[in-house]
């Protein structure tokens, strides 16, 4: 059996075990959660070096980008250079491939068109594949990144900007403990409101959960979500909210959507190889081999 442990610096209430069946061999998949403390993640990565066959890391990205340049969180380095044996991904693999294949599958097979839609993309340097894609098929791009992660009321209508921007902030804004730039810990469980006009301007929110979540509106009404980690519980309380369609760009395994992370390290394991050594070309492979589809879930019945 292979083993997949994503240690995540969000909220071990949200922490999940499941084992299913891959390519004819089981896989233990297995998710927890440090409540923001990093020493304590550190530390698991130390305890399972060697012993799990991949780790996913949660909570944090090794690597935000855009346009043709991606920068290095500092925090999210500490963790990455703590494995001596086992691999560590991040999922930037899988949202540069499963999700650009994502928003395409669902403009062409009419399931979900967006075309024309106002797509609130929360954090687009957190999820560019998403971005571009979602330009490639016809979205009208809302980009939330100086909103969402700066706290800067000031929404981008282009990836250039997103670009320029990103150059001039991205090298400092990198070296900012992560706690200031993504909800850690408990703050994924608490929600504020005072971002609620950008999501009522949209037809589609999109992106990272936790960024959904923290600021979503007690009313949805009409929109549909494409993100990544659900529990049940974020299911109804989207429901609750008025949310008429949810779509989850990893597959459901157990009724939970695990993070790209989570999906990218079980790809490592699946593969054989470093995650340095695959390419784009492995990924589509071996997604084409797994079988990984998004769901999409309807809520309004």
């Amino acid at each position: 059996m292979k083993w997949i442990v994503s240690v995540s610096l969000g909220s071990s209430a949200r922490d999940h075990m499941v084992e299913v069946e891959l390519l004819g061999e089981k896989y233990r998949i297995e998710r927890r959660g440090t409540d923001g403390d990093k020493r304590k993640a550190i530390s698991i990565l130390n305890e399972l070096d060697g012993k799990v066959d991949a780790f996913g890391m949660g909570g944090i990205d090794l690597y935000v980008c855009a346009g043709k340049r991606r920068y290095a969180l500092r925090d999210a380095l500490d963790l990455a250079r703590t494995p001596q044996k086992t691999p560590i991904v991040d999922g930037t693999g899988l949202k540069n491939t499963l999700e650009r294949r994502v928003i395409r599958q669902l403009a062409e097979d009419g399931r979900f068109p967006l075309q024309g839609k106002k797509v609130l993309l929360v954090s687009a340097v957190d999820r560019f594949g998403m971005a571009e894609a979602l330009v490639e098929v016809g979205a009208d791009l809302i980009i939330g990144d100086l909103i969402f992660v700066l706290g800067v009321p000031v929404k981008l209508r282009s990836l250039r900007t997103l670009d320029l921007l990103a150059r001039v902030i991205a090298p400092i804004a990198c070296r900012l403990p992560i706690s200031m730039l993504y909800p850690t810990g408990e703050k994924q469980e608490r929600t504020e409101t005072k971002y609620a006009r950008y999501y009522e301007e949209a037809d589609v929110i999109a992106g990272d959960f936790h960024f959904i979540k923290r600021y979503m509106p007690p009313r949805l009404d009409g929109k549909a979500i494409i993100t990544n980690t659900t529990t049940p519980s974020d299911i109804e309380l989207l429901r609750e909210a008025g949310v008429t369609t949810l779509v989850t760009t990893t597959p459901r395994l157990e009724g939970r959507s695990f993070g790209t992370n989570v999906m990218e390290a079980v790809i490592v394991a699946a593969s054989g190889k470093r995650p340095e050594e695959l390419t784009v070309r492995d990924y589509e492979e071996l997604l084409e081999a797994l079988g990984f589809e998004p769901t999409v879930l309807d809520l309004a019945s």
